[in-house]
């Protein structure tokens, strides 16, 4: 067991910390960023391929079977490297929205965000979305305008993209020296140096950086960026006149984002942004509990559940819940408290994540996530925490828009089925209703998405050796009725269909939102939340 640290020592472990999410849109590039931040930081000698062919190595972070296979990511994991002096822990997250669901929980284990914009798309539903979360979350978003290697949009037109379509002001910390084919290197506006970019073996090694301090003005800056010097000039001078300059607490409360431009399939630009952001981006903040905030360093132990992962390891057959610690030194081996059960449970199996690799882990501190051995004791949301009184907020679950019947007739293995679609549905790769009546002859499965549906049969084939077969239903939305309903109290559309959702509450599904509106109108004293618990929604996450 690790011994005690001192005050001064968790404040310094503490502060050294930077623990954010990469968000997008899907093709952005966001898992090559990724694999591009660990050849930086040295988990990676050389680059791994992220689409899906024979002859390449897959992303570190997409480890699962189907991941590999259609080169997308369908399930968020954990990464992290040390680079001069700090402690990096990223949290990859699908990109495509039919993940979405699995991308809000893992923001909710993130002190900032770096969000990946195409340079020749811009802003995209999904990556306005998720900005959505997270400036409700309070969450600072730091930029990253990829693909510049491609021909793209004008640098100012996607400034303005941003400013108008999510709310933000944009701060450029620094400015693309040509674009396309010709795209050749930045020039920091924060440091006023031009950092000219070359080699790099096709993105798989770290580039080549050429420096050359001073204004974009001077002679020495004109002659190195060549034909691209008077419009990077020109470009600087629009950017100095409109007066803008980075604000910590602007950035701090997601109103403000630095713009950083690069291209993360050719290295170019990767280790200026990472170096800036590690300066620029939030050591672990206090989090909320009953309203008051849980300062990471002055209080003991605690953390909380944001994701569960079942068979990381097919050997093994394990379950790992992953803990974001929030607060304190974790010890191997300490006594806690699980705070949904009251029970104390000592925490001996616990790992370092990287992808689906692990590492035993002895300590480790606020900012940090750690993988728990899960016996089947843990639900996300769960807080474990050394102080009473403290409490994290649950994670919420969103309604979902496309519903599957389980067809269990002439299932053989009917075990090994209800084992995996319980494991897979405690990890919130769907969701789980049933008829009260019907036992799991009467499954239904809700997802945000098909694609859900999908990696559920691949899995369940898979890890627990059993054939899934679904059948479409009708319904697009489910709603949750409260305050002491009971189904014999109201009056239904035959369209409308009353089920049990795995927390045994009342849940409704319907084909439409008028199929609801009409229910309302016919059931005056009838309430219905889009959530199960909506209050979920209000006051969870950072203390900012």
């Amino acid at each position: 067991m690790s011994a005690e640290r001192s005050p001064d020592e968790i404040r310094r472990e503490v502060q050294r910390r930077r623990t954010f999410a990469i968000i997008s849109h899907p093709d952005a590039g966001k898992t090559t960023l990724t694999e591009k931040l660990l050849l930086y930081g040295g988990a990676l000698r050389e680059a791994g391929a992220v689409r899906a062919q024979k002859a390449a190595r897959h992303a570190t972070s997409d480890w699962l079977e189907l991941e590999k296979q259609r080169g997308i990511s369908v399930s968020s994991s954990v990464l992290n490297f040390e680079f001069r002096g700090h402690r990096v822990n990223i949290l990859d997250t699908p990109g495509h929205r039919d993940f979405s669901e699995d991308t809000y929980r893992t923001l909710m284990a993130a002190d900032s965000a770096v969000m990946l914009i195409d340079a020749a798309r811009g802003v995209e539903e999904q990556t306005r979305k998720l900005c959505e979360v997270c400036r409700l979350r309070r969450i600072p978003i730091f930029t990253f305008v990829n693909k510049m290697d491609r021909h793209g949009r004008d640098p100012l037109d996607i400034m303005a993209e941003i400013e108008d379509v999510l709310g933000m002001d944009v701060v450029p910390a620094n400015w693309p020296v040509g674009a396309g084919s010709g795209f050749r290197g930045i020039y920091d506006r924060l440091d006023s140096r031009l950092v000219l970019f070359s080699g790099g073996e096709h993105g798989t090694h770290r580039v080549d950086e050429r420096v050359i301090p001073g204004r974009p003005d001077s002679r020495a800056i004109a002659e190195a960026m060549g034909p691209f010097a008077e419009e990077v000039r020109e470009g600087l001078e629009l950017l100095d006149g409109a007066g803008a300059g980075l604000d910590a607490s602007l950035v701090s409360d997601g109103s403000q984002t630095p713009m950083f431009f690069g291209s993360a399939l050719t290295n170019f630009g990767v280790q200026p942004f990472l170096e800036r952001f590690l300066e620029l981006a939030p050591a672990p903040v206090p989090r909320s509990s009953g309203g008051r905030g849980i300062d990471p360093v002055e209080h003991p132990f605690s953390g909380f559940v944001f994701k569960i992962q079942a068979n990381m390891d097919p050997d093994h057959r394990d379950r790992v819940a992953f803990v974001r610690i929030c607060s304190g030194h974790f010890m191997k081996g300490r006594q806690t408290t699980h705070v949904r059960t009251g029970k104390p449970i000592r925490l001996t199996n616990s790992t370092l994540l990287m992808g689906k690799d692990r590492t035993e882990v002895e300590e480790a501190y606020a900012g940090d996530v750690v993988g728990l051995f899960d016996p089947g004791i843990f639900r996300i949301g769960d807080t474990l925490s050394d102080e009473p009184g403290i409490q994290y907020a649950g994670i919420p679950v969103f309604a979902p828009e496309s519903f599957m019947r389980v067809e269990v007739a002439g299932v053989q293995k009917r075990k090994a089925l209800e084992k995996g679609v319980e494991q897979l549905v405690q990890e919130g790769v769907v969701q789980l209703f049933r008829d009260p009546e019907g036992g799991s002859a009467s499954w239904i499965l809700g997802a945000m998405g098909p694609l859900q549906f999908d990696v559920m049969i691949h899995r369940l084939k898979t890890e627990y050796g059993v054939g899934l077969t679904l059948s479409p239903l009708p319904y697009k939305i489910a709603r949750w009725p409260q305050a002491g309903f009971r189904p014999e109290d109201f009056r239904y559309s035959e369209r409308i269909r009353v089920v049990r959702d795995r927390d045994d509450r009342w849940a409704l599904l319907a084909p439409s939102e008028w199929d609801f509106q009409r229910l309302l109108e016919r059931n005056e004293t009838l309430v219905l939340a889009e959530t199960p618990d909506p209050s979920l929604f209000e006051g969870a996450g950072s203390a900012r």
